[in-house]
């Protein structure tokens, strides 16, 4: 079984690429995915969330409000390490466990797209990693067309995460996601052939 690491900053394309990978036969493994189902009310994670920020953050329903969330940690870097020193460790046992019931399954690639991949993890883990890489202006203005950001919490955000610049010397392709989407899948179908067995 090969095991792929995806990862991408904020807005660059990651997401479109894992579902392209999913269409030629990966099994993706999305950590946003994982966060929010271990996130679900009554949850661990969720109890463990509300007790370090208090019930503002949920939604009237008992739900995360995750844009609520999202203002607090980006406004407190403190805040976001709590967050993350909750959320991480349970993210990476449930990838452990999808990864295990692939492998069981006869998955033949495995692709975890994991926005953090390099903050958190060590790509020594992966047989390859892939980055989907797009100018930063261009992540920023898709932040507020498409995901309806104002222009400080979309630079809030891009500031948040560390440059791509280090990540693509450590990756092994990258994937430029700087035209269209026709564009994109003719460069994702390139690290597809790169990096899935034939």
């Amino acid at each position: 079984m090969r095991h792929i690491g995806l990862t991408g900053n904020v807005a660059a394309g990651k997401s479109t690429v894992a579902a392209l990978f999913a269409r030629w036969g990966a099994t993706v493994i999305d950590a946003d995915t994982v966060v929010r189902e271990l996130q679900e009310p009554g949850s661990p994670v969720l109890d463990a969330i509300v007790a370090r920020f208090g019930p503002e953050i949920l939604a009237p329903g008992g739900s995360l409000d995750r844009a609520a969330l999202r203002r607090l940690v980006l406004a407190d870097a403190a805040a976001r390490r709590d967050l993350e020193a909750v959320v991480h460790p349970a993210v990476l046992d449930r990838r452990r466990e999808l990864l295990a019931a692939a492998r069981v399954r006869g998955a033949q690639v495995v692709v975890s797209d994991i926005p953090l991949l390099f903050e958190t993890m060590d790509p020594a883990e992966f047989d390859a990693v892939v980055l989907v890489d797009a100018p930063e202006a261009v992540r920023r203005r898709r932040l507020i067309e498409r995901r309806g950001l104002s222009p400080g919490e979309a630079d809030a955000l891009i500031a948040a995460q560390a440059p791509s610049g280090p990540k693509r010397a450590l990756s092994t392709h990258v994937i430029e996601n700087d035209g269209d989407e026709a564009l994109l899948e003719a460069r994702a179908r390139t690290a597809w052939n790169a990096v899935a067995p034939a």
